[in-house]
């Protein structure tokens, strides 16, 4: 008997033993990117986006189109969302869900491109088949117009590098990006009706639409347009053309630029006008036109398009 209970006593402390050894190399194993997603409260919302979108699977796993089995996330923070009004999942829903996995796929890269290799003018492709441009400024490093403020996180599937503000790119040129956020083919309410319009009437749908082309636009919503006397898009379809273009050209400046790539106070617009700039702060600043008294806000910046970024303002930008 007694033969028997050492026997069994060494059985319970060998299946102790291995149970402790299972335990540690568990708790030992590097989570997966989603699995980090979900282990730090700071990328709650996009643990969200994922699952809303799709992703979560493709995150979880090892990447089958790259010989490392890795992908490299661009992680927008919590706060990154918040300042597109995203304060949690359930505020997701005011996007549509192929635009949000869209939106995801362009924060993802095949490979492991870690902070080391990160450097000013370069660029990186993105898994929505856009490439994203690394850009200095002072001290900082972004990419395209959100600051990289955390880099070089492991995960079991790859690397992690936070930003400060969601990635957004329509894949269309600037008039097809406007017909799909006026279409709530991007965000459920319709935004940019007005401006479309204004675009169709004013007869410049070619020159903004050109593939060859390459802008800088402050796209102001409906809500800017109804401040700026624009009641119904009846009023903005009866306009005069040469009214409109004069407008709208206000808008444009020649050269597609995000934020973090501009530089000094001031701006030539393609109709021969000036817009003036703020400080540059937090990523944003303000735009004034001559024919306004207080300078517009951004609403949405840095929308990458085919053929240059939009800005969505709070304003029309008066000649």
């Amino acid at each position: 008997m007694k033969n028997i209970n050492i026997k069994s006593a060494i059985l319970a402390l060998t299946l102790m033993g291995t149970l402790v050894s299972c335990d540690t190399d568990y708790k030992d194993e590097t989570p997966s990117i989603a699995g980090i997603a979900v282990a730090n409260p700071n990328f709650s919302t996009l643990e969200g986006a994922a699952v809303q979108g799709g992703l979560v699977g493709v995150l979880s796993n090892s990447n089958p189109n790259d010989p490392s089995g890795h992908y490299t996330v661009f992680a927008p923070t919590n706060d990154a969302f918040a300042r597109l009004g995203l304060v949690d999942s359930g505020s997701l829903g005011g996007l549509q869900n192929s635009f949000l996995t869209n939106t995801l796929l362009y924060h993802v890269s095949n490979g492991d491109l870690m902070g080391s290799a990160i450097k000013a003018g370069g660029t990186a492709p993105s898994l929505l088949g856009v490439n994203r441009r690394f850009i200095s400024r002072g001290a900082d490093l972004y990419i395209n117009g959100s600051k990289i403020i955390l880099t070089d996180v492991s995960a079991s599937n790859g690397t992690i590098h936070g930003i400060d503000k969601v990635m957004i790119a329509t894949g269309v040129n600037i008039v097809d990006s406007a017909i799909l956020l006026k279409d709530a083919k991007v965000f459920k309410a319709p935004e940019l009706t007005f401006l479309v319009q204004a675009v169709i009437t004013s007869g410049l749908a070619g020159t903004l639409s050109n593939p060859s082309a390459n802008f800088t636009i402050y796209a102001p919503t409906d809500a800017a347009f109804k401040a700026a006397g624009f009641a119904t898009v009846q009023d903005v379809a009866n306009t005069s053309p040469t009214v409109l273009q004069k407008v709208l050209l206000n808008h444009a400046i020649v050269g597609g630029k995000f934020t973090s790539e501009h530089s000094g106070t001031t701006a030539a617009t393609a109709g021969g006008g000036m817009l003036t700039y703020s400080a540059f702060t937090n990523g944003i600043f303000t735009v004034k036109s001559n024919g306004i008294t207080t300078p517009a806000n951004m609403v949405i910046p840095d929308i990458q398009c085919s053929n240059g970024i939009v800005h969505i303002i709070d304003k029309v930008l008066l000649p």
